[in-house]
């Protein structure tokens, strides 16, 4: 299925239904859409949400994607789900890994929040592999991904939601970041992205900034006094957030757009 995810091309749902496990599942955009398809009388979200159901005709005629078409895709798997979810077996995971690998020369990512499962399997060489580290209690979530076999291994920083501090990008090859979308979304501090923009720079790891989200920053400068201020502290302009909506508030930073991409064997 096609898709607005600007760093994908289609999504692929072989499971549907997840759970809350951390602090960017708090207002989880799956769980939206699954009462929104369930709505509108699609079988395949007709349980809750909070179901994990694996659906073993998306994987059993391996016709789901054309082995010829000219052009690659990226494809993301279980975007309305979390492929190492405890309810899904490891036989079903294998059972997607398979139908990936078939399905050369197409690219498949799969991102998780569910690290401490990824070194149980041996991926494909099609598959891009990732976990969600959207605050630092999260990051060693990179260590369970850093010992797997995948031939890219990426980071996704979305929502972000606060200072990651130093990330050892050794062995990662790819980060995504992004601002929170949504009613209740919380706004995405521009320092936080420029920390790991900076990092990535550094250490020539690909970055890809989606998107500032609900919330557009904006400076302003204007006088502030507090107890203990220097003059200095006094004068620096100061953070602010307008509510604009994810269109509005684009994805520019330092009045760049960071739409990078790791390369692709072919590219090399």
């Amino acid at each position: 299925m096609t898709t607005k995810i600007e760093w994908t091309n289609e999504t692929w749902n072989p499971i549907t239904g997840c759970s809350q496990i951390s602090e960017g599942c708090r207002n989880c955009y799956a769980e939206k859409m699954h009462k929104r398809l369930t709505a509108m009388g699609q079988a395949k979200y007709s349980k809750p949400f909070n179901e994990v159901v694996f659906h073993p005709e998306a994987v059993s005629n391996h016709n789901n994607f054309s082995r010829l078409d000219s052009k690659r895709k990226l494809i993301f798997v279980n975007s309305m789900s979390d492929t190492f979810h405890n309810s899904v077996t490891d036989i079903q995971i294998m059972q997607i890994l398979d139908e990936c690998e078939w399905n050369d020369p197409n690219v498949f990512q799969i991102l998780t929040k569910r690290a401490e499962r990824l070194s149980d399997f041996k991926y494909p060489f099609n598959v891009w592999l990732g976990v969600t580290v959207e605050m630092a209690k999260y990051k060693s979530r990179m260590e369970y991904l850093k010992q797997t076999n995948a031939k890219i291994k990426f980071l996704s920083c979305e929502p972000l939601l606060e200072d990651l501090g130093e990330l050892d990008l050794r062995g990662i090859d790819w980060v995504i970041c992004g601002g929170e979308s949504g009613r209740n979304a919380r706004p995405c501090n521009p320092e936080w992205v420029k920390n790991i923009q900076r990092q990535c720079q550094e250490q020539g790891v690909p970055f890809f900034f989606k998107q500032w989200g609900e919330w557009l920053p904006y400076y302003v400068c204007e006088k502030h006094q507090a107890v203990g201020m220097s003059e200095l502290e006094m004068s620096l302009p100061i953070l602010k957030f307008k509510r604009v909506g994810k269109q509005k508030s684009g994805a520019l930073l330092n009045g760049v757009e960071y739409k990078e991409f790791p390369k692709m064997e072919d590219e090399i």
